[in-house]
């Protein structure tokens, strides 16, 4: 398995309800794919360089996780369809694997 990050925000007016089932999501679909979470973080409301769908700003989240090079299309897939995520961004991680 390979080290990867996942960088994501959600817009800051959402309720914690939807935010949360978006995290529930993410998290299930790295495990389907028999990947593991290493560590995920809040980075609460930050504010964006510039205007993105009308926000202005953001509430970010960080995920560490490592999994197989094949579950990370779908995982891709399933941030584009979930309607809560504003923007995300999966970057390989080669200095943790």
């Amino acid at each position: 398995m390979k080290a990867y990050e996942l960088l994501c925000f959600v817009s800051p007016s959402i309720d914690e309800e939807s935010r949360a089932a978006a995290m529930k999501r993410i998290e299930t679909t790295i495990a389907e794919g028999e990947g593991v979470i290493d560590n995920a973080e809040d980075w609460g409301k930050r504010k964006l360089a510039f205007e993105i769908d009308g926000l202005s700003e953001g509430d970010y989240i960080l995920i560490d996780f490592h999994a197989a090079a094949e579950s990370i299309a779908e995982l891709n897939r399933v941030l584009r369809i979930t309607d809560a995520i504003v923007r995300h961004m999966i970057v390989r991680r080669y200095d943790r694997d």
